[in-house]
């Protein structure tokens, strides 16, 4: 059983990981869970400093959105404007504008601070990212 300190160190890591696999199955509320909590939460925040997440790319979490939500690229047309619109965002032909944004965040729930994030866009005519030309 390791002392519950701050992980500093990668060995100090990989020794928390352990002990939380080893402890996976204890009860709520009881001295193991509770060990299993704290050590957790010490996880993530050595974890957030140290292996930061990107936000998503703008397009892909439109995709994943519309997957999972089983919409199809007409059903996109009242937040993207048109078929075709719907078409050249998709493909990343086109930027995303500031009144799409507002549209999907509140059709949709996408979070605006994910949307304005700057992306490639594909078009060889344009080597601007997203939020050049917005």
């Amino acid at each position: 059983m390791i002392p519950i300190k701050p992980i500093r160190t990668e060995e100090d890591y990989e020794a928390a990981l352990k002990e939380i696999e080893a402890l996976w199955d204890a009860e709520p509320n009881t001295p193991e869970g509770d060990r299993l909590d704290v050590l957790i939460m010490l996880v993530e925040v050595y974890e957030k400093e140290h292996y930061p997440v990107p936000p998503p790319d703008p397009i892909e979490l439109i995709l994943h959105v519309m997957d999972a939500r089983g919409l199809t690229r007409r059903d996109m047309e009242p937040y993207l404007e048109s078929r075709a619109r719907v078409s050249e965002i998709l493909n990343r032909r086109r930027p995303l504008s500031l009144a799409m944004i507002r549209k999907l965040q509140a059709g949709l729930g996408i979070p605006a601070d994910i949307l304005v994030q700057p992306y490639e866009l594909r078009s060889p005519q344009r080597s601007a990212t997203a939020l050049d030309a917005a």
